[in-house]
């Protein structure tokens, strides 16, 4: 605990966002926790047969396709914090089946420098726990998330739409895969 920092501004600002200079300060100093989530619609063997990616727009304007993504809020459960995010980027119909305890099929680091993992975020250091999730609603994307599209395993994984994506998403898309034994 803080010393220098009474209790109380802590239990009043334990909720709150970081403003952009405390987020910036922290981006240089810490590696910031994210989850990446991939959504899927599985057939009643559940077995993986689509896979949704969203289409946003980046800082610079330029148009991607993505997983749904996004920051471990302070004191937020990791299964909260994954249910915030896909209610924001898939909408609130969409149905997201999580266990009460979810496991990530594997941990990414996502490093300003591209060439260290393969995962690049220009901004940060970030540590992000992936998670596989079944979608069984409707989705209807909203927020920053301009489309979503389900297609195949194959067509995620195919260079057209690898290419569409950046940071490393579509190697991730592919490891989702691979962990659920579709890729050859």
């Amino acid at each position: 605990m803080c010393e220098d920092v009474p209790v109380i501004e802590l239990l009043e600002n334990s909720g709150a966002w970081l403003s952009t200079n405390e987020l910036d300060n922290a981006r240089a100093n810490l590696p910031i926790v994210y989850i990446d989530a991939i959504p899927v619609r599985v057939d009643a063997n559940g077995e993986v047969t689509e896979v949704g990616l969203l289409l946003r727009v980046l800082p610079d304007g330029t148009i991607s396709r993505a997983v749904v993504s996004g920051r471990v809020l302070y004191r937020e459960r990791v299964r909260d914090a994954l249910m915030r995010h896909l209610e924001k980027d898939l909408g609130p119909m969409a149905f997201p089946k999580l266990p009460a305890s979810p496991q990530p099929f594997t941990v990414v680091e996502y490093f300003p420098d591209e060439s260290v993992t393969g995962f690049h975020d220009p901004r940060q250091h970030a540590i992000s726990l992936a998670y596989i999730v079944p979608i069984e609603g409707d989705c209807a994307p909203s927020q920053d998330s301009l489309d979503l599209i389900w297609v195949t395993p194959d067509a995620a994984t195919s260079p057209e739409f690898e290419l569409e994506m950046v940071g490393g998403q579509g190697k991730l898309v592919r490891m989702a895969l691979a962990h659920c034994g579709l890729l050859r």
